[in-house]
């Protein structure tokens, strides 16, 4: 129960923040559009590919721990990014995965 509950604060605080934001760009965990974009191929799936200098660059900026929190939200998916490729992005690009990510 308390999962659901926590589950739907972030999604009234993503619909917020997209209602505040308005016409500007995506951003999610401190990564922009561009680098949302950049990454998506390589978390894609049924054909994902080898992630890109410039995916992995922005995912190093990203708050990698704050995209954990997504992993069984209905919200990757809705992007069209498989949640188990996106977790296993940040060791393909040689970074430390969070502790329970």
């Amino acid at each position: 129960m308390e999962m659901g509950r926590k589950m739907m604060a972030v999604v009234v605080v993503v619909l917020v923040m997209v209602l505040l934001e308005g016409s500007k760009a995506l951003e999610l965990c401190n990564m922009n559009e561009d680098g949302l974009m950049a990454c998506k191929p390589a978390v894609t799936a049924p054909n994902p590919v080898t992630p890109t200098p410039e995916c992995c660059q922005a995912l190093s900026g990203a708050d990698l721990t704050c995209l954990c929190s997504y992993r069984n939200s209905f919200i990757l998916p809705s992007l069209g990014i498989d949640p188990d490729l996106a977790m296993a992005l940040p060791a393909k690009c040689n970074l430390t995965t969070p502790t329970n990510c």
